[in-house]
């Protein structure tokens, strides 16, 4: 599975003087941009924007060092407000973390934000799940989990918990073989379209443990044999948010470029552009940006940056196209 992760962010902070110095300079830009009457927010967006996932999460640990334990998250959130201003403040603070923001916004006032939360729970390796239900407990005090299966209910309160779980097998051409890709396609025939009503938690059972190199065998096996391939088994068989992020899960393990880039057009779409929306997919998919706007080129014949020039305005629009531009090669 794709992961959204770097794999610094597993790490501790270096100690390598070395490190710090190659970043320094970026940390004195930000302090310049800031210090004084008023904000240069040219000069936030000239240095936020060009920072690749790497070099950024070196800035949020190098600034307080600097500049007498002042956190970046905190400095962004004095200086700027509006879409501007949650853009950067998601931005001041490791990925592991940014993700832990937005599910808290989703969880907060009256409801769920649903179309929030799901993309950032669903369709994720089991360490990066393992990273993020610490990350909130250390942020926020409490379990993510229990969290959200008080916010959520019913099936999407499963599908939810089954992927906070981390329950992904690892592949084993020896285990996950045709043969088992035959079995877990009737397997989750039978849990759907073979039976009436449906049984969601084998449903979910089966796409939160499978890899994708066997999930994708059982996709094949299932349009075969039965005319339609799991996405459309789950489009027919589910409803709601619940089918929102069980197809999500699902397509983020199969074609995860293509699923990306969907979800950019889905905020977009409709009356209004959904802005803190457009801002976690950006921020999200940063380490695969490149991959996912050739994918949002094939499917809709424009690019990222052209979508975000017909959405949004402003300095906001500025930091998001510089954050497609600098997005890292790989």
């Amino acid at each position: 599975m794709v992961t959204l992760y770097i794999p610094e962010i597993f790490e501790a902070a270096t100690s390598n003087e070395d490190v710090w110095i190659a970043i320094d300079d970026s940390c004195e830009r930000i302090h310049k941009a800031t210090k004084g009457w008023g904000t240069d927010e040219k000069g936030l967006i000239d240095v936020m924007g060009s920072l690749s996932p790497y070099e950024r999460l070196r800035v949020i640990r190098r600034y307080p060092m600097m500049y007498g334990g002042k956190e970046l998250e905190k400095l962004m959130k004095e200086e700027c407000g509006g879409d501007f201003g949650d853009a950067l403040q998601l931005l001041a603070v490791p990925c592991d973390q940014a993700d832990a923001k937005i599910i808290r916004k989703s969880t907060r006032g009256l409801g769920t934000s649903e179309h929030l939360l799901y993309p950032v729970i669903c369709g994720r390796t089991n360490d990066e799940m393992d990273l993020l239900k610490k990350t909130w407990f250390l942020r926020y005090g409490s379990d993510l989990t229990q969290v959200l299966a008080s916010e959520l209910s019913g099936n999407l309160e499963r599908i939810v918990v089954a992927c906070l779980q981390g329950i992904e097998e690892v592949y084993d051409e020896g285990y996950h073989t045709q043969e088992k890709a035959e079995e877990d396609a009737e397997k989750f025939y039978k849990a759907g379209q073979g039976r009436w009503g449906t049984n969601e938690q084998v449903i979910f059972q089966t796409l939160c443990q499978s890899p994708p190199e066997h999930l994708r065998q059982i996709n094949s096996v299932y349009a075969d044999k039965y005319g339609y391939t799991l996405s459309k088994a789950l489009d027919k068989e589910l409803g709601g948010y619940v089918r929102d992020a069980a197809l999500y899960h699902l397509n983020m393990k199969i074609k995860p470029y293509e699923t990306a880039a969907a979800e950019i057009k889905k905020v977009c779409a409709g009356f209004g552009t959904d802005e803190y929306a457009l801002t976690a997919c950006i921020v999200r998919y940063q380490t695969i940006l490149r991959q996912v706007d050739e994918a949002h080129i094939k499917a809709y014949d424009k690019s990222i940056i052209d979508r975000i020039n017909s959405e949004v305005r402003g300095d906001y629009r500025k930091i998001l196209i510089a954050l497609v531009e600098n997005a890292p090669h790989h």
